[in-house]
């Protein structure tokens, strides 16, 4: 099992910064490919970033160039960079950990932008 606790949500006006934190319970980053996700009310759950195993990263088209995906694996931590926020990135930001059959879901944290 793994839990996955994310933290650094919050409110913020359009143009600013925020970071997210996503702390696992055990060293993964090895095997398990780290997502971002995030869902807005009304829309369905959509990739924002992730980074596998070996340390590639890919992200949505709408964050491009805005958000940026890293890791510490002494802390086993991942981090989501999130500069010149819209309001259309409004939405709780999930993070996600997945490895062959297995997934694991953080709980979440709200991320507000406003304009």
């Amino acid at each position: 099992q793994v839990q996955l606790v994310e933290s650094g949500g919050g409110l913020v006006q359009a143009g600013g910064d925020l970071r997210l934190s996503c702390a696992a319970s055990r060293s993964i980053f090895r095997v398990y490919t780290m997502g971002w996700y995030r869902q807005a009310p009304g829309n369905q759950r959509e990739l924002v970033a992730a980074i596998s195993s070996g340390g590639s990263t890919n992200y949505a088209d709408s964050v491009k160039g805005r958000f940026t995906i890293s890791r510490d694996s002494a802390k086993n931590t991942v981090y989501l960079q999130m500069n010149s926020l819209k309001p259309e990135d409004t939405a709780v930001y999930y993070c996600n950990a997945k490895a062959y059959r297995d997934v694991y879901w953080g709980r979440g944290t709200q991320v507000t932008v406003s304009s």
